[in-house]
């Protein structure tokens, strides 16, 4: 037997209730985009401090960034999830683990904590990376000028890095969009999640993920057009890159 096409299935009542399995679909990237954005405002801000620590002379708070790199950098995803999830509520005092547990929409914040924490580890290595790309005399400079430590970074060295981190960076979140998919298996009703419901009630498997297809590429082209205009307006004139 072969497949049978139904792309009218969007505008057909979804048995779970809220709307058509199209409006259901659309929430759903409705969530993957709350998701990706909040999570992206915790890696970044997150990601810049420990990736200045990352560049700072031996020391504690240098061992404290490496640290938290290499923690959230090599675990899982979907492990630190998990974690996340189900196992530090239980390792908590019982009233706040029950008070997490049954807090609406736990899944999502949990999805926009784990993910952003995760993330943070990679903008981090990107950051260091932008900075320390930098020619050493413009550390210099900076210093000669009379500018403190704190100023050095705060208008030279991380506005320049960022600059170059900028490309690198529009990937991670590119990459987080992407991987926000994997809330699901928390039972956050994503895009991913939507789509695979559809399947499930209606059996139109091929146009649900086609569906979803589309929806990711457009919004990630959306995210590198935005990111290139941004990468313009940043540009310094006469600036190639590092030397």
């Amino acid at each position: 037997m072969g497949y049978n096409w139904n792309w009218g299935i969007f505008f057909e009542a979804s048995p779970e209730g809220g709307g058509t399995y199209g409006e259901l679909l659309f929430y759903g990237l409705t969530w993957t985009c709350l998701t990706a954005s909040l999570a992206w405002i915790i890696a970044l801000s997150l990601g810049m401090t420990i990736g200045v620590m990352r560049t700072l002379q031996p020391g504690f708070a240098r061992s404290f960034a490496t640290g938290w790199v290499e923690l959230f950098r090599n675990i899982p995803i979907l492990v630190q999830l998990f974690l996340w999830f189900f196992v530090i509520p239980e390792l908590l005092p019982q009233s706040w683990g029950t008070a997490i547990k049954t807090m609406p929409n736990s899944a999502f914040y949990t999805a926009v904590l784990g993910l952003g924490l995760a993330t943070s580890s990679r903008v981090a290595e990107q950051i260091r990376a932008g900075i320390e790309a930098l020619p050493k005399g413009q550390r210099m400079a900076a210093r000669a000028l009379g500018l403190t430590p704190v100023q050095v970074y705060a208008q030279v060295l991380v506005p320049m890095g960022f600059r170059i981190a900028l490309p690198p960076l529009t990937s991670e979140l590119l990459n987080l969009v992407k991987n926000s998919a994997i809330a699901l298996t928390i039972g956050l009703m994503e895009l991913t999640a939507r789509a695979r419901s559809i399947q499930e009630y209606s059996f139109q498997v091929f146009e649900a993920f086609t569906a979803a297809t589309i929806m990711y590429i457009l919004l990630n082209a959306t995210i590198v057009i935005v990111a290139r205009g941004i990468e313009r307006r940043l540009a310094v004139p006469g600036y190639t890159g590092p030397r």
